[in-house]
């Protein structure tokens, strides 16, 4: 594996249509590690570009384990390992599919009806893998504490190292960076009748995605792991 400054376990979709759609979205196809043109979409109240500039870095996904650095004395062939014996006892997990909602002011994909499953796989990926994960450091922490965390999630970050784990996790598939109510709702009615025909139903989780952040700061796919329990 090459060297990388950060890893994470994701949610990736298949190499489908939906999946073709995000990366051109976005402007960066992590599965290829490479940018992607985006296309051509009237009707948006700014240029794609802009929309899309905070979450382009990470590609289109859903986090589970939120990105670490390698704690001392593991490695990428350790963490490569753990992950495939994870996956060989947790099953796949989904719900009745993905809509389009805003969160934090945010435009993303989220599940539609029951999402217990979904929850309760991120939670053991979190857990299954902590301690391959360094302790953030101290800058870090006091960053994140300035979010006005709640209680609950001040004690995820010191557990975890992030606040928006176990019951405060939420998966989503953010498309944009944060907008004002009325650009928000203008994403939303473009995309929907785009994203409509390319929604999964149901949606099904059957594999997890290690990736990788390179030195710009990029996401790279590594390895996908079926999940087979």
């Amino acid at each position: 594996m090459t060297d990388y400054e950060r890893y994470g376990v994701y949610y990736l979709p298949d190499e489908d249509a939906l999946a073709d759609f995000g990366a051109a979205w976005l402007g960066w196809d992590i599965a290829r590690g490479r940018d992607a043109a985006h296309p051509d979409i009237p009707g948006l109240p700014a240029d794609i570009a802009t929309l899309t500039e905070t979450p382009r870095r990470y590609g289109f996904h859903a986090t589970l384990k939120p990105p670490f650095h390698l704690a001392e004395g593991e490695d990428d062939d350790s963490l490569d390992a753990a992950i495939a014996g994870l996956c060989r006892g947790l099953p796949p997990a989904q719900c009745d599919g993905l809509m389009l909602a805003r969160l934090a002011g945010f435009v993303a994909l989220v599940p539609a009806g029951e999402d217990t499953w979904i929850n309760a796989l991120a939670a053991d990926v979190v857990r299954g893998l902590d301690e391959f994960r360094a302790p953030p450091s101290e800058a870090e922490l006091t960053r994140r504490r300035k979010s006005r965390l709640s209680d609950r999630q001040a004690a995820n970050l010191a557990a975890w190292g992030y606040p928006h784990v176990m019951d405060d996790f939420r998966f989503h598939m953010t498309l944009t960076g944060r907008l004002s109510d009325d650009d928000g709702a203008a994403v939303e009615t473009t995309l929907r009748p785009l994203l409509a025909p390319l929604l999964p139903v149901p949606f099904r989780i059957e594999h997890l995605a290690l990736v990788g952040e390179d030195a710009d700061f990029r996401f790279h796919l590594i390895h996908r792991y079926e999940l087979k329990g």
